[in-house]
């Protein structure tokens, strides 16, 4: 059977969700049986990408007014190829936090979509608030809910019976909310308990601030083997003001951590697989999340994993069928 030849475009290879999902999909046996993955760095100030030979091209890259340009010339000049856009970054959370001109943006999402053949989305609800906002008509819209292999996760000991150390996991940056989480978790009074901070970026400086004196607050620094920092807590906290989905969300479910999570945009597809849902993402509320977590029981309840354990091969078969759709025949 002939190979599909596959084009990744990518604008960003710092390390982190989308790069680990791009190596997962060259890596799973199942997407590499009858095509080929190649990835291909584009300047995100460049106008004209050139002439690509491949059966089908997935774009990665960030949707702005400033590429839109580049992305055109990528659809002119490759007329008969299947474009895929697979969309990383915008959902309902990132317009109110970002968005100033909400009906230039919309305007942006449609004319830049309309260049692909099929438009992905990494959870159910960025999905559906792309169709409400009629960015995209559903028949064009394919939901594949980012993956990664979850195997060494499955493999981490449980944690203990009383959640002794909570994990915050990401770029420090103000969409993540952490600033709020640290000024709820300082509110609580529990000489026993700790914060595990994993990540780097730009909010560094004012989270460190904000964690003052307290010596229950670690800085670990960037998470360069995520297993190893998942298994290093016994609860995952995701106060995220805005996230299309979540890795982290289901690396913790894998490894039968407690997750909480804000709610917003795609963390709440996790909910299906046993994550819960922070009441009111305030200092306050965050606080109250604290308290009813180090209550548990760990030990009574069930593993979150076993609602998760499916993902990975509905990932890889979603993909196999898009992939199949679009291929020459």
């Amino acid at each position: 059977m002939k190979q599909t030849k596959i084009v990744h475009l990518i604008d960003d290879t710092t390390a982190g969700g989308v790069m680990r999902v791009l190596a997962h999909i060259k890596s799973a046996p199942a997407l590499s049986r009858n095509a080929t993955h190649e990835l291909r760095c584009v300047s995100r100030d460049s106008r004209w990408i050139g002439q690509i030979k491949a059966d089908i091209i997935v774009s990665h890259l960030a949707i702005s007014w400033r590429a839109l340009p580049m992305l055109t010339a990528l659809r002119l000049s490759h007329p008969t190829t299947a474009l895929v856009h697979v969309e990383h970054s915008y959902t309902c959370g990132f317009g109110k936090h970002n968005v100033n001109h909400p009906r230039r943006f919309s305007a942006l999402l449609r004319v830049s979509y309309q260049l692909f053949n099929k438009l992905v989305v990494v959870s159910h609800a960025q999905g559906a608030w792309l169709v409400h906002t009629r960015a995209v008509p559903k028949r064009k819209l394919v939901v594949i809910q980012s993956c990664v292999d979850l195997s060494a996760f499955r493999k981490i000991s449980p944690p203990r019976n009383r959640v002794r150390v909570i994990g915050v996991i990401g770029r420090l940056d103000c969409q993540k909310g952490f600033d709020t989480f640290i000024r709820a978790f300082r509110q609580t009074i529990n000489p026993g308990l700790s914060l595990y901070i994993y990540g780097e970026g730009p909010e560094e400086p004012a989270l460190r601030e904000l964690a003052g004196t307290d010596e229950r607050i670690k800085f670990m620094g960037w998470a360069k083997n995520p297993v190893h920092a998942i298994a290093s807590v016994d609860a995952v906290v995701m106060p995220s003001l805005w996230e299309s989905y979540g890795l982290v969300a289901i690396e913790a479910l894998a490894a039968g951590r407690q997750l909480v999570v804000s709610g917003i945009d795609g963390l709440s597809d996790h909910v299906a697989y046993g994550a819960h849902i922070a009441e009111t993402p305030t200092v306050e509320g965050w606080q109250m999340e604290i308290q009813t977590l180090t209550r548990l029981d760990l030990a009574t309840l069930p593993k979150p994993a076993s609602s998760c354990d499916h993902l990975e091969s509905v990932f890889n078969a979603r993909w196999q069928s898009l992939i199949a759709e679009l291929a020459p025949q």
